[in-house]
Order: C-alpha cells, then sequence, then structure tokens
C-alpha cells in the first residue's frame, strides 16, 4: 500500500515513528512537505504536484499538520480526498478540532463534560461575561493555542479582566474557563484511534505552574483510564470526526471533563510513558480502513 505522510519536518519524532512503522508493516511511504504541495482545481478533475512532479496513487495520506500551517494544510488533505485517497483525519475534522470555539460548542451540544467556558467579543461585556462563569481563578486560552502555549491563569478578578482587555487590544481570539481545583494540575491525555483507546498517560504540572503538557515541563506516566473515561475521550473524538485523536481529561468531582481534543497529538511522550507502538496502530488502522473502503465499493460495483 502506498502510504503518505503530511509533514514539514520528516526528521520529527512522530513522523519518523508513522514512515517506521508503514515500513515495518510492508507499505512504502513518503513523507510530503504540505507547503510544497501544489493543486489544479477544475471541473474535470482534481491534480497535485510537489517540487515539480505529479503525485497520484497514494491509498493513505496520515496529516501531521502544525497550527501555523492549518488553513493551507487542510486544503492540501482535501486535495487527496477529492483525489479519493483515505485519511483517518479528514481535512474538516482537523478544523473543527483546531477551532476551540466550534469543538467546545459541537462537544457541548452531545453532552460531554467539559469545564465552563464563556466567549464573547465587547469590551463593554466584560463583567456580565465574567459573572457567567463565576469568581476566579479563571484560566484564559486563546482560541488556537497548542501545546500549552496562550494559555493563562488568573486568580483574581481585576486580572481576569486584565488579562482579557489585553488579548482584546491584540486582536485574539480567546475563551475564559473555570478553574477546576481538584484536578490539582493533572490530566489525562487518552490516546484514541479508530474508536478505541489504545493508550492513556498521566501528565502533572511542575511545581508552580498548572500547565501539565510535557512541553511546559510536566511529567508522564502510564494510567490505566477509567471505563468512563474511555467512553468520554472515544465520543469526543468521535463528535469531532476524528478517527486519531489526543483526548485530554481531567478528573474532577463531577466527572472525566474534555480540555481539548487535538487532531494531531504527539507520540513521544506517550509512547515513551505506556512503551505501546502507537505509530504501528495508526498505520494499521488507516490501512485496513482503507482496504474495507476498497471492498465496499468493488461490492457496489458488481452488484
Amino acid at each position: 500500500m502506498k502510504f503518505a505522510i503530511l509533514s514539514r519536518n520528516a526528521k520529527l519524532y512522530s513522523t519518523r515513528r508513522l514512515a517506521e512503522a508503514a515500513r515495518e508493516q510492508g507499505h512504502s511511504v513518503r513523507v510530503l512537505d504540505p507547503l510544497r504541495c501544489y493543486m489544479r482545481i477544475a471541473s474535470d478533475g482534481f491534480q497535485m504536484h510537489y517540487k515539480g512532479r505529479a503525485m497520484s496513487g497514494y491509498h493513505v495520506v496520515i496529516p501531521r499538520i502544525g497550527a501555523s500551517v492549518t488553513r493551507y494544510g487542510s486544503a492540501v488533505l482535501r486535495q487527496f480526498e477529492l483525489m479519493d485517497t483515505f485519511t483517518p483525519n479528514a481535512s474538516d475534522a482537523i478544523l473543527r478540532a483546531r477551532d476551540k470555539l466550534r469543538s467546545h460548542q459541537m462537544l457541548a451540544a452531545q453532552g460531554i463534560g467539559m469545564p465552563a467556558t464563556v466567549f464573547g467579543d465587547n469590551p463593554d461585556d466584560t463583567n456580565d461575561l465574567l459573572s457567567m462563569l463565576g469568581p476566579p481563578p479563571h484560566v484564559i486560552k486563546l482560541n488556537e493555542g497548542t501545546q500549552g502555549a496562550g494559555v493563562m491563569l488568573t486568580e483574581k478578578l481585576s486580572a481576569s479582566r486584565g488579562v482579557i482587555e489585553a488579548l482584546r487590544g491584540l486582536y485574539a481570539q480567546f475563551l475564559v474557563q473555570e478553574f477546576v481545583a481538584e484536578a490539582k494540575g493533572a490530566d489525562l491525555r487518552c490516546f484514541v484511534v479508530g474508536g478505541r483507546v489504545v493508550a492513556a498517560m498521566k501528565r502533572q504540572a511542575p511545581k508552580g505552574d498548572f500547565r501539565s503538557n510535557l512541553h511546559r515541563g510536566g511529567r508522564a506516566r502510564v494510567v490505566k483510564a477509567t471505563a468512563a473515561e474511555q467512553d468520554v475521550a472515544i465520543r469526543a473524538a468521535r463528535v469531532l470526526g476524528l478517527g486519531v485523536a489526543g483526548v485530554d481529561l481531567i478528573r474532577s468531582a463531577r466527572g472525566p471533563l474534555v480540555l481539548e481534543v487535538n487532531a494531531s497529538p504527539g507520540l513521544e511522550g506517550i509512547e515513551d510513558a505506556t512503551g505501546i507502538d502507537i505509530a504501528g496502530e495508526i498505520i494499521r488502522y488507516s490501512a485496513e480502513r482503507h482496504k474495507r473502503r476498497a471492498a465496499k465499493r468493488n461490492h457496489a460495483r458488481k452488484s
């Protein structure tokens, strides 16, 4: 089977592991920089070129699209989809997951638990907006931040107002959430592949911080997610349409709460913590889905 991995850097751990896993399972694989892909879009068909050569015949494309190239990268992925290439995470699903406001609205509409969240645009409404949320501490998040960047904790109402005013002055889009103190600076990353949790780890924030991201100095260890936590993670990935997702949860007095659903979750931290070959799981799932889709189409043609 012919695989492509969309990634800006073939040397990144996750990209390298996916390529290794694909070759170990007998597939051919090529890493493609999405910014070097360019497209012809017309009613008579779709074409893709890469560094001066036409590309076709790929059975599966695995997107590893960074937040900084979401718009163009998702357009390249959509072109692959229109050229009949299977992807575990469709372009529209990635766009849904990258928009925190949209994804929170979709998850809440399906009854999935999460910290209470408020969003507003007009400075005149800031006081009432914060009253809708409740007393501090508050967590303020940039709408498209990743890896803990753009996440702030404010412990006083005046601090919340000050941060909000500063962000509005920069024309930034952001959310404000309740702070769940009983989580004690820890969260769970549940790695979902094909509708099941294949691995889970607990991440603990370093002393003096509340963000548990490994890129922020958090520590990780393997953990067994409860049935309720696995169910929430699987449902969250399904609501956003993701076949592969890193779902971040916190344990609270009212059950597991979803913090974020990551459409391009890193493999290094969770593979190190759990010892599970997650790259292999992603490749197996993607290959099997492609085979099932091809078999279904062949059956439909013969009927």
